[in-house]
């Protein structure tokens, strides 16, 4: 199976490397997209320097920070115009382990969407203080308990998919960003009946550069777990 991992990128330039080369030392065969938001740092300047000697290698600029939804989206029209027959998500930051992705490549034979998950046994996250591990947990029973989506980490943004799912998602209108994305992702794919696979990850927190997160995400996210919810009732009342 051809397969190729997106990886947004605004400012990573201390990070893009060493992700990249931990990917490639887990898995050879896989093909690595950066869409880079335009970085000021240079994160760009670093992924063309690499595609010189590695052809695995791809890189998508944009102008400015258009946000990690729609850089997901454009990463997956590039991978169905290039034939790929499965598509990954992984941050940059490192805080997705590269030697965990060996454990997703290798359920995605098997089914139609793999989620690196924190939240089942075996599932860990490193280096996050109690508030933040408290907010992430209360937002995935939230999500899940009003979606009605069983996915234990809904949030999680280290996720493979096939071809067929990919084609599903490009259908609908998804226009969140952040956790919002990744919560409005699972839920179609889920309602679709596809079949998931949640993989235990060690989730570490990043160790250098800043966190994209802001209070807009957290909001979009939490406004679009009512909105799926009240899709969800009126499925159930018609």
């Amino acid at each position: 199976m051809k397969g190729i991992i997106i990886i947004p990128t605004y400012n990573e330039r201390d990070n893009i490397k060493r992700v990249i080369d931990g990917i490639f030392l887990n898995v050879s065969n896989l093909d690595i997209l950066v869409v880079d938001d335009g970085s000021p740092d240079g994160t760009g300047k670093i992924v063309k320097e690499i595609m010189k000697r590695d052809k695995r290698v791809h890189l998508i600029e944009r102008p400015e920070k258009m946000g990690l939804g729609t850089a997901y989206i454009e990463g997956f029209r590039y991978a169905l115009s290039r034939g790929y027959d499965f598509v990954g998500e992984m941050d940059a930051d490192l805080s997705h382990r590269p030697s965990d992705l060996k454990k997703l490549v290798a359920s995605i034979k098997n089914y139609d969407m793999v989620v690196g998950s924190r939240y089942i046994k075996g599932g860990s996250v490193k280096n996050w203080p109690m508030i933040r591990r408290f907010l992430s947990r209360g937002a995935n029973i939230y999500a899940r308990l009003l979606t009605g989506v069983s996915i234990k980490d809904l949030t999680a943004g280290f996720v493979l998919y096939r071809r067929k799912v990919i084609e599903t998602i490009l259908k609908e209108r998804i226009k969140t960003d952040g956790y919002g994305f990744q919560i409005e992702v699972k839920y179609h794919v889920y309602r679709k009946g596809f079949k998931i696979k949640e993989v235990p990850i060690q989730f570490e927190d990043r160790k250098v550069g800043r966190s994209k997160m802001d209070g807009k995400i957290i909001f979009q996210a939490f406004f679009l777990v009512l909105k799926l919810f009240y899709k969800r009732l009126k499925r159930r009342i018609q």
